[in-house]
């Protein structure tokens, strides 16, 4: 049942996330291409690619209910083989077989390589000692962090999706962008903090390790957010 619920959350804001993406891109692109669907699918299929790699093939202590949150439930809603279906079967039926010819390929070979890039970059990252740097008694998982400035991102280009190209109010605008920052973070870092405290570590001996890598992870995700946001902006 825990599990259950755990999916049912992730499944909830995966499809939020997709509608505000998708809409997003729709309003900056037109209508004239599958271009919001294609965008949410290659997305996530990289991105279940990559945490595939490091929630699962490298054994990286998490729960059965986070993991299946993560996995299946948010990139299951965030992408879409059904919308893909039905937007093909309308160019089809309008007469644009070139572009139904188009969206088909794209969407199938990008989807491809853009799992397999994921899985490549979770590879690389925990090929060398595990994803974890260990130097007089302190620890420091690089590859988790480096996911999550990875991720931190992608989260700052949505966002800018949000602020620059959508139709939405100001108010809500921020009220998101403030929402989806601020709840990534924190359940990065803590992520994090919980992962040390499943290798050993405790606040009691190891406090001043687990803030720094706390702090770290949290600078390092803002400067994701940040240069997304900024790249974002100049698209």
């Amino acid at each position: 049942m825990d599990s259950i619920i755990a999916i049912a959350i992730g499944g909830a804001s995966g499809a939020v996330l997709r509608f505000l993406v998708s809409s997003g891109v729709y309003q900056w692109l037109g209508r004239g291409f599958p271009y919001g669907t294609l965008v949410v699918n290659v997305l996530g299929s990289f991105l279940i690619g990559l945490l595939t790699e490091a929630l699962v093939l490298q054994r990286i202590a998490i729960t059965v209910e986070y993991r299946s949150a993560i996995l299946v439930g948010l990139f299951g809603s965030f992408t879409t083989f059904s919308t893909f279906s039905l937007e093909t079967l309308y160019l089809i039926e309008q007469g644009n077989l070139l572009k139904a010819a188009l969206n088909i390929l794209i969407s199938v070979c990008a989807c491809i390589f853009a799992v397999w890039l994921g899985l490549l970059a979770g590879r690389v990252l925990y090929s060398h000692s595990g994803g974890v740097i260990r130097w007089m008694g302190w620890v420091f998982p690089y590859a988790i962090v480096a996911v999550n400035a990875l991720v931190a991102f992608l989260i700052g280009l949505l966002a800018a999706l949000l602020i620059y190209k959508s139709s939405l109010s100001g108010e809500y605008r921020a009220a998101l962008v403030i929402i989806i920052v601020g709840m990534f973070t924190t359940l990065s870092s803590l992520y994090l903090v919980l992962y040390l405290i499943e290798e050993g570590h405790q606040f009691s001996k190891d406090l001043n390790m687990m803030l720094s890598v706390f702090l770290g992870n949290v600078l390092l995700c803002g400067a994701g957010i940040w240069a997304g946001l900024l790249l974002g902006e100049r698209v």
